[in-house]
């Protein structure tokens, strides 16, 4: 899914190398066996390997990087993503330049999107997005999420 404002169109060249790394990453056959933590990838892609139990909304806020884009793929379980433009948001927690991450209050409007096993979401620096959230029932999350640099 790649959904952004008209005009952003070709603002990303979403066939570039750094995203044949990443997704070349997710096609291999053991990702359920990698244990948590980063791999770099090469040409400045890393992955972070994550596992988690599923939270709450009132438990997670929506969130924005500047110089990454997210590619959050699951690998076992079921999430829910919520999605928005970071346009007008409020901030929460102002912009931490080592952690490449902006916090922001939780909007009235926003879509979600529903990520189950095999599932990706690709978030550009324009999306602020809130993934973990609970689906149907708390569930443990084994996923990956690849940073590739802007």
């Amino acid at each position: 899914m790649f959904c952004t404002k008209i005009g952003n169109e070709y603002k990303y060249d979403l066939s570039a190398e750094k995203f044949r790394i990443a997704f070349d990453f997710l096609k291999r056959k053991d990702l359920a066996s990698l244990p948590v933590g980063w791999i770099e990838l090469g040409n400045g892609v890393r992955a972070s390997v994550q596992h988690y139990q599923s939270l709450d909304e009132c438990e997670a806020f929506f969130e924005t990087h500047d110089k990454y884009f997210d590619v959050q793929y699951v690998v076992e379980g079921q999430e829910l993503c919520g999605v928005c433009s970071r346009s007008g948001l409020t901030v929460k927690t102002p912009y931490s330049v080592s952690d490449d991450i902006t916090f922001y209050e939780n909007p009235d409007v926003y879509g979600n999107v529903l990520l189950s096993a095999g599932d990706f979401i690709l978030l550009t620096p324009e999306d602020a997005h809130r993934p973990r959230i609970t689906a149907s029932e708390k569930r443990n999350i084994k996923k990956i999420v690849i940073k590739v640099p802007v």
